[in-house]
């Protein structure tokens, strides 16, 4: 690990000056029209906490953020009181590409991301590991991390934190195993920057059986030994829709896939987890009675919390 101090990364499910209850339920928010609007949008859901995309994630490039447009987001949030607040990055990058050329550039659109977070004071940026695309898991997860150790270095002092996301386990995904997780931070110089999203329906999808008692014990217990909860920043809250270690990532209402009410029962009250931010990334639109998807899935997690004794 490297002898140079960073800062101290921002706790992702810090909240500011207001009374923050626990656990904390929000979605991924829409900033179509500008990045403050996602609040808005994240209220009228019931949103305690949201997550965002700081650029177009089907885009390499973005113009710079003005300074009028941080104004306004600062400004809002300060009313809103949903926090923490998270973003995703961009579907194109693959930190494990064993090509330079577009391994380069997802290095430079990581930095890009990092920065904009930075200036947003968003407290993580998820990013799905990468892909080998053929190269083999061991390749790729030392590329995933020398790709990181740039990053790091091209970011010393920000307070943003990197967020390495379970996958699916599509193709040639990495991430789909805990221990791709454990042996990236373990490669890395400075392991204690990188922090963990799990999505539920991604470790459903790659083998983890969160469905049951003894399999959602099993899994928790693995996680812990392997990655440690202590790197545990963000859960993304998503049913499945299709098996247990089909490895294809489709998701969907809470309650309504392969995974059901008890295994959300199960991560919203397990008090291991119960300051870290939940976040739905559940099909959006409204129900055959015209209410909002993500209000409805919203309310469906509250009613899984157990009232204290």
């Amino acid at each position: 690990m490297s002898s140079e101090k960073t800062a101290a990364p921002r706790a992702a499910c810090s909240g500011r000056s207001h009374v923050v209850q626990f656990p904390r339920f929000g979605a991924h928010m829409s900033v179509a029209g500008g990045l403050h609007l996602a609040f808005e949008r994240g209220r009228a859901a019931g949103c305690d906490c949201l997550q965002i995309f700081v650029k177009n994630q089907r885009q390499w490039s973005a113009r710079p953020l003005q300074q009028d447009e941080v104004r306004v987001w600062r400004e809002t949030r300060a009313t809103a009181k949903i926090e923490p607040v998270i973003a995703h990055s961009s579907y194109l990058i693959n930190l494990g590409n064993p090509d330079d050329a577009p391994w380069q550039r997802s290095i430079d659109a990581l930095i890009d991301e990092l920065h904009r977070c930075e200036r947003l004071e968003i407290a993580g940026l998820v990013l799905h590991p990468g892909a080998h695309l053929g190269a083999g898991e061991g390749a790729g997860l030392r590329r995933i991390a020398r790709a990181l150790d740039l990053i790091h270095r091209r970011t010393r002092g920000l307070r943003v934190q990197t967020l390495l996301e379970t996958t699916a386990g599509q193709g040639s995904t990495l991430g789909h195993r805990f221990e791709h997780l454990g042996e990236i931070i373990a490669r890395v110089r400075e392991p204690d920057r990188p922090g963990i999203c799990v999505d539920t329906c991604h470790v459903f999808a790659a083998g983890y059986d969160l469905a049951t008692e003894a399999g959602y014990a099993a899994t928790l217990a693995t996680f812990g030994e392997v990655v440690g909860f202590d790197r545990l920043r963000a859960i993304h809250v998503n049913d499945c829709l299709h098996p247990l270690g089909s490895r294809r990532d489709r998701h969907a209402a809470i309650g309504k896939g392969r995974l059901g009410r008890g295994a959300f029962a199960r991560v919203a009250n397990d008090p291991r987890l119960a300051k870290v931010p939940m976040i739905l990334e559940t099909p959006k639109g409204q129900d055959v009675r015209g209410r909002d998807l993500d209000r409805v899935n919203l309310a469906a997690l509250r009613r899984l919390v157990r009232k204290p004794t």
